[in-house]
């Protein structure tokens, strides 16, 4: 697996996903969509963090805004985007290791250290949505793998009804990129659940170090 900043990025959001759904009683940290889904189930089954949950929404929403809002001021200015907004990502989510490994274990999804460490992290998750529209808008996304493995398979079904010579050129160097985002997913996935498992809370202590070395590796063409 070549060792990009999307793929830095994709192993990333599968990570801290996947650790905040274990520590954070089901809060999706990365896949707002998701808590809608865990909303649905706490109110059934009376499980806690709800109102996490539903703040998870408009934190991340704002995030982006500014992130947005953000751009244009070092657009103003001159000052390197992608470098900037990378660093405030690995900021939000140095802040977010550092409260679930001192506030942690959460016993309720819903008090306050629990709140705090879970809206950190989806906030630093927003930037890196927002980032990489903009700024990696030629690679998959790196937080939703859904479309990107709907795509796999429609290109998949392309190959095998058969397709021109140049249009399968294409195909095969989209099914590449898009491959290595799921799978680098899927491996951060994997990494979390064994981590949480064995280290508990102590697994937050990973994604500022994975957001640095994108922060490092990114590259000049994307806009530093």
């Amino acid at each position: 697996m070549k060792l990009t900043v999307p793929t830095l990025l994709s192993f990333n959001a599968g990570y801290v996903d996947t650790a905040g759904f274990m520590a954070l009683h089901g809060l999706f940290t990365a896949h707002v969509t998701g808590n809608f889904v865990t909303i649905g189930a706490a109110l059934v089954l009376g499980t806690s963090g709800i109102l996490t949950k539903l703040l998870a929404l408009p934190t991340f929403c704002l995030m982006v805004v500014l992130a947005r809002l953000l751009r244009y001021r070092l657009i103003d200015r001159g000052w390197p985007v992608l470098k900037i907004l990378l660093g405030v990502k690995l900021v939000l989510l140095t802040v977010g290791g550092i409260l679930a490994i001192r506030l942690g274990p959460f016993p309720r999804g819903d008090d306050w250290p629990a709140m705090l460490t879970g809206l950190t992290l989806v906030a630093g998750m927003a930037v890196q949505n927002a980032l990489q529209r903009v700024h990696l808008g030629n690679a998959p996304p790196t937080t939703l793998m859904t479309g990107t493995t709907t795509q796999i398979m429609i290109d998949l079904g392309d190959l095998l009804q058969g397709v021109p010579a140049e249009q399968k050129e294409a195909i095969h160097g989209r099914l590449a990129r898009m491959s290595q985002a799921v799978l680098a997913f899927a491996l951060g996935c994997a990494l979390a659940a064994l981590l949480f498992a064995g280290v508990g809370t102590w697994c937050f202590a990973l994604p500022p170090i994975l957001a640095l070395a994108a922060y490092l590796h990114r590259d000049a063409s994307n806009g530093d």
